[in-house]
């Protein structure tokens, strides 16, 4: 009985080394997949368009390089162009505009829309005085770094990354990842048909009309692209900046999702289509936490804001969304994106501020005019009954 015992000890020892020998050799084939798929993903990444950027021309403030709170984010800005034959350079205007601000500790990813018609500071002249436009005019004037100056100048920001792509890569995209499910309204179908004729001249690629009904429709990579593109509703420009936000997140969600292979084909077919300043090394690093990043909330900036005919003739025909005001919205954004930091807008900020309610006439008073949403319907209905004469809005 002891020899018997003896030897069950002994092959229950040989057991555990064989299966430590197992669990090892399996945790060394895992990290080898890891490395080579890295290494692949690499070597895929020659295929994008990299320009260098002097991030010190990109007006991050000496305030907020020394923010600790925002240091602990990384923000990118995210373009997209309406380009229709692949050039991202300067000239084309920036349709899309979003913030993405990452928080590094929790992986949380906020998406704040920039609407493309915001009158902000979009450079200066030789001599040093401000250059007041719609901030989708810097990208197009100033290219990527002028669009992220644009940004960081007026609203205080550290945006260090800049990624632009066009109609192609989106397209491309989501219809390598399956498509996308979308609840359209009748209206929305209409104008989605009309816009992807454009689109699939642009992009080449096919697309089914959707039947005019009301409800969830499966949309396929032009469909998409065209949904996004959508203004002609209720809500107008703001309505399609929620819109290419709601497509930024579900594309998001499938890619975690994907297969190797899928990935495979994204990266072969979208990655000509991009331009960024990040490096491989960036990029490799965002791709492995991919998984576990979360958009957890998302919003349009400015936050109170006017626009219409009245705005127009104030601006001397310039059909343009005014902040109201510019600084008071960059606090609120402050507030949205670090709610942490007990923020308090820049000299710089004050002034373009300043700047604005003299050229627009609209002030902080006027905020009481603007919708807690942002949809102007207050405002509308004020200025409509003035123009009544009864004070209605009826």
């Amino acid at each position: 009985m002891a020899d018997k015992k003896t030897m069950t000890k002994k092959q229950r020892r040989i057991r555990r080394k064989r299966r430590r020998r197992r669990i090892l050799f399996a945790l060394e084939i895992l990290v080898l997949l890891v490395l080579v798929g890295c290494l692949f993903v690499y070597a895929k990444l020659n295929s994008l368009d990299f320009v260098n950027i002097d991030l010190s021309n990109i007006g991050i403030s000496d305030t907020v390089k020394n923010n600790e709170v925002m240091q602990g984010y990384t923000t990118i800005g995210l373009v997209g162009v309406d380009s229709r034959d692949g050039d991202l350079e300067t000239g084309t205007n920036s349709d899309t505009m979003i913030i993405a601000s990452i928080n590094n500790d929790t992986k949380e990813v906020k998406l704040v829309s920039v609407y493309r018609d915001t009158y902000l500071r979009i450079g200066e002249d030789e001599e040093g005085n401000g250059i007041y436009n719609k901030a989708n005019s810097a990208y197009a004037k100033y290219g990527p770094e002028g669009f992220m100056r644009m940004l960081n100048s007026n609203m205080d920001l550290n945006v260090t990354y800049f990624v632009t792509v066009d109609f192609q890569a989106v397209a491309e995209a989501v219809e390598l990842l399956g498509g996308i499910d979308e609840e359209l309204s009748e209206e929305e179908i209409i104008h989605l048909n009309n816009y992807c004729k454009e689109t699939s001249e642009v992009t080449g690629m096919d697309y089914e009309p959707l039947d005019e009904v009301a409800g969830v429709h499966h949309l396929n990579g032009v469909q998409t692209v065209a949904y996004a593109r959508i203004r002609y509703t209720v809500g107008d420009d703001f309505r399609r900046a929620a819109r290419q936000r709601e497509v930024i997140y579900k594309i998001v969600e499938k890619a975690k999702n994907a297969d190797v292979g899928t990935l495979t084909k994204i990266l072969d077919k979208v990655f000509p289509s991009i331009k960024t300043n990040m490096t491989k090394a960036d990029i490799l690093s965002m791709g492995l936490s991919m998984i576990s990043y979360d958009i957890v909330d998302q919003a349009g900036f400015p936050h109170d804001h006017v626009y219409g005919e009245n705005v127009k003739n104030a601006m001397n025909g310039l059909d343009c969304v005014v902040p109201v005001t510019l600084e008071s919205n960059v606090i609120w954004l402050h507030q949205f994106l670090y709610p942490e930091d007990a923020y308090e807008p820049s000299e710089n900020v004050k002034a373009y501020s300043n700047r604005i309610i003299e050229t627009s006439g609209y002030s902080l008073e006027d905020q009481l005019s603007v919708s807690e949403d942002g949809s102007l319907a207050a405002y509308r209905e004020i200025v409509e009954g003035e123009e009544n004469g009864d004070g209605s809005g009826e």
